[in-house]
């Protein structure tokens, strides 16, 4: 087997496996933590309001305090801060490094001189503004990122969707993050699978017209069993007596510590803003 295609394989496979544990992570919503205990509602209020304070503010040590105020509350909640960093930083934090990389420059940013260096025989000056306005777009997008997966972490994706509808979300939205929360792990799955079969039926060294053939018929594979298997399965349900609503076992019931905690938050973000308006932070 040649390096390229171990390198291939590899890819897919630890692709598959990063995919799968990012979307089925209910294990961690099942452990004793913090943010575990309470109720979904404020929790999810909680988040919002978080949120909400991290994009209208525009001091960067305050976001910087709402980010490691965030992984304070992912330790608390019993998961594990590497899993937590690669599940906030990997895509779109990292992506949005390379976005903001151009604006540090006085060409894009002009302002006061901080660095400058040659690179073939320009000049490129790096000023104050523009990486204080880099800094400020970085940590603010990995702020939200970081709030709204530890709000999917620690709460079942039934939990979430029933939160979803008593915040007024209309049901068609909150019923196709339902049915792809719950059928895109199958996709995944047959994806591995078709591979591995390719795999085991043609061997590794494929000329490059046959493996564009394989792959053209993976897709119209995958495209036909998924609209068989959506017709099936909504079919399923409307006989199981689906109507669009989600279903938990247990009722929400907040206890001391859920008000506690809304009450703190609401209290934070009427303090923010108000500082936020008067243009003290």
């Amino acid at each position: 087997m040649s390096k390229r295609n171990h390198f291939i394989e590899r890819s897919i496979i630890g692709g598959l496996a990063f995919f799968r544990e990012s979307v089925f992570a209910d294990e961690y919503a099942s452990i004793k933590g913090f943010m575990q205990f309470r109720d979904p509602r404020f929790k999810a209020l909680a988040i919002l309001l978080m949120l909400i304070m991290v994009l209208i503010v525009k001091n960067t040590a305050f976001i910087i305090a709402m980010y490691f105020f965030c992984l304070l509350l992912a330790c608390s909640s019993g998961i594990k801060l590497g899993f937590f960093l690669k599940r906030t930083w990997i895509f779109i934090p990292l992506f949005t490094v390379f976005i903001a990389i151009p604006s540090i420059f006085s060409v894009f940013t002009p302002g006061a001189k901080l660095a400058a260096f040659n690179i073939l025989g320009y000049t490129l000056i790096i000023t104050r503004e523009g990486l204080a306005g880099s800094i400020l777009f970085v940590m603010r997008v990995a702020a939200s990122v970081s709030l709204a997966v530890l709000l999917t972490l620690t709460t079942r994706h039934t939990e979430l969707l029933r939160v979803l509808r008593i915040f007024r979300i209309p049901q068609i939205f909150v019923m196709i993050l339902g049915m792809c929360y719950r059928y895109i792990y199958l996709f995944v799955e047959i994806i591995g699978n078709t591979y591995m079969a390719i795999k085991s039926r043609v061997g590794f060294r494929v000329h490059y017209r046959k493996g564009q053939e394989l792959v053209t018929w993976s897709m119209a594979n995958l495209w036909q069993r998924s609209y068989q298997l959506n017709s099936e399965v909504y079919n399923a349900m409307l006989s199981r007596g689906y109507t669009g609503e989600p279903k938990t076992l247990d009722e929400f019931s907040p206890v001391a510590g859920d008000w506690l905690w809304i009450v703190f938050v609401i209290i934070s973000f009427v303090i923010v803003v108000v500082l936020n308006v008067s243009g003290k932070i």
